[in-house]
């Protein structure tokens, strides 16, 4: 090992002078001639010293794998620099590849620009030889024709455009409207609406069949469902679901599969001769961009949802619209649904505006004013929810603003009527609802007792009904009232699924007696038949634990 050791060092002394010399000489032709001749001084070396310190077989070993090492060593490095130049290259190429491909966009949208200049002044040379200043409209009256292509405007006259021209033009017969878009417009299906409305007359008109009260319109959509669509609900989940209507705006309908809460939302809108739009959420939803679409800035086109088309034609509409999220629970309710939850909480509808765009141009739809979408009262937001592993729990924050209804089990079958759907106003419905907040009020009695269940609440779980779910309570309870119910069934239903909901968060294993002592209290305060489905409820969190 000692002679080895000796020959390792003799050995790199003459790779350092050679290196030096690498160095110092740095011409690369005597570097090759160079390569060469030291091999073969390395090999002259190696026998000189086995002979000299008398090499034995174990040094020889070492001879051979340190000769192994070193040149794997060589090896390496010049593999490591050959994929450096091939990484390098490859970028290089890549790069030189992205900056044709841009020029190539920067082109394609020059020609773009130019063609879409060329439309414009195509058109407004049609327009010139009509004699109409599309921009002003100082030369004649507007009206619509229906021809071959659908609605499409006519003109006449040589004076201004007359206030009631404008609202035949918008499809408004009692407010004057925006003027008509002008050029290519960046919301090709909310203009596709405008055109679909043009001049149609939306009014409803109803026969003195459709003038019901509550109480039979109950009935007649049971019936109706049933014969129609063989599709069976019970006067009691109705008359909630019309209640939850005149409370909130948004509906959420949960429960186990195939126990009909997609159906009863369809089954609604073909009642009233308005089909549901049905719109299936994605688990991917993580903002408003995924409900309502975005402003592509690199086409300057609106990307539109269905969702938006939906809502934007509502706006035309005068009869009852619902608009259902289906599988909402898929995504985060709060996150892509979370500008609708909080305009909706302000009192005066007027202010219900979605912010779409940033500016307003000429060519945007009529109702689009000032880049922003307005939520009409006609419209409901049904969401259907399913309790599994593959969705997200429904937060506080979306239960207190809506009104959830509770499917636990499938309409039985029954013989009804033949029944034909509805011809009735939102307006009208929303009558029904003020005429039974006048005449069915929540008691004071009843409402002290309910007054006297939320400080117990309070003191022993810490939980307040909180003034939304309060004013939710001042509507639910006389709609259902005058569907036909009872005040404590609707009081109960609220009690059950906006209150004792809450207590899911709770650590319900340490709370079994204050649990079984909520129910006496329910039973001293409301009766010992009454609130059985509040009851029921605190049974079922008893045996979560």
């Amino acid at each position: 090992m000692k002679e080895f050791s000796a020959f390792y060092v003799d050995l790199f002394v003459e790779i350092w002078y050679d290196i030096v010399f690498f160095f110092r000489e740095a011409i690369w032709n005597n570097i090759i001639k160079r390569l060469f001749e030291n091999i073969v001084d390395y090999w002259n070396l190696l026998i000189e010293d086995s002979v000299l310190y008398e090499f034995n077989t174990l040094s020889w070993i070492m001879v051979v794998v340190a000769a192994v090492l070193n040149f794997s060593l060589i090896i390496f490095l010049v593999l490591r620099i050959y994929l450096w130049i091939k990484k390098y290259f490859s970028f290089r190429r890549i790069e030189i590849e992205k900056n044709e491909l841009i020029e190539e966009i920067a082109g394609l949208n020059e020609k773009v620009i130019d063609l879409i200049d060329e439309k414009n002044q195509i058109l407004a040379m049609k327009v010139s030889q009509l004699g109409i200043n599309a921009r002003s409209g100082e030369t004649g009256e507007v009206y619509y024709s229906k021809t071959s292509g659908g609605m499409q405007p006519a003109y006449s006259g040589s004076g201004p455009l007359s206030s009631s021209a404008a609202m035949v033009a918008s499809g408004s017969s009692d407010a004057p409207q925006p003027t008509a878009p002008v050029g290519p417009s960046r919301f090709v299906k909310l203009i596709a609406v405008d055109k679909e409305y043009a001049g149609k007359d939306t009014h409803i008109y109803m026969e003195d069949s459709d003038y019901v009260a509550l109480p039979e319109l109950v009935t007649r959509f049971v019936n109706f469902a049933a014969s129609q669509l063989k599709l069976y609900y019970t006067p009691r989940m109705v008359s909630y679901f019309f209640a939850g209507m005149a409370a909130s705006k948004i509906i959420i309908l949960e429960g186990i599969s195939g126990t009909g809460k997609t159906s009863l939302p369809y089954a609604m809108g073909k009642f009233f001769d308005n089909p549901a739009s049905m719109i299936s959420v994605q688990p991917a939803w993580r903002d408003r961009a995924e409900i309502l679409g975005y402003l592509n800035e690199f086409t300057k086109r609106f990307n539109e949802t269905d969702f938006l088309k939906s809502l934007y034609e509502a706006i035309y509409r005068k009869d009852v619209t619902l608009i259902v999220l289906d599988e909402m629970n898929l995504a985060r309710i709060e996150y892509y649904f979370a500008e609708f939850l909080s305009i909706m909480e302000m009192p005066d509808p007027n202010e219900w505006k979605i912010d779409l765009v940033p500016d307003s141009k000429p060519s945007d739809p009529l109702k689009v004013i000032n880049g922003k979408i307005t939520v009409p009262l006609n419209i409901w937001f049904v969401g259907t929810a399913n309790k599994d592993d593959s969705t997200f729990t429904i937060t506080d924050k979306v239960y207190d603003r809506a009104i959830s209804l509770e499917f636990d089990s499938k309409g039985e079958y029954f013989q009804a009527p033949e029944t034909k759907p509805i011809h009735m106003s939102s307006a009208y419905l929303q009558e029904l609802f003020d005429e039974a907040f006048y005449k069915f009020p929540i008691s004071e009695e009843t409402l002290n007792n309910f007054k006297i269940l939320d400080k117990y609440i309070q003191a022993h779980f810490r939980i307040a009904f909180g003034n939304r779910i309060m004013t939710q309570v001042y509507k639910f309870v006389p709609v259902y009232v005058a569907c036909g119910g009872t005040e404590l069934d609707a009081l109960d239903y609220i009690f059950a699924y906006k209150v004792l909901r809450k207590f899911e968060s709770l650590n319900l294993a340490f709370l079994q007696s204050e649990l079984t002592e909520l129910i006496n209290q329910i039973k001293k305060i409301f009766g010992k038949n009454a609130f059985e489905e509040s009851v029921g409820f605190i049974k079922n969190l008893q045996k979560l634990v």
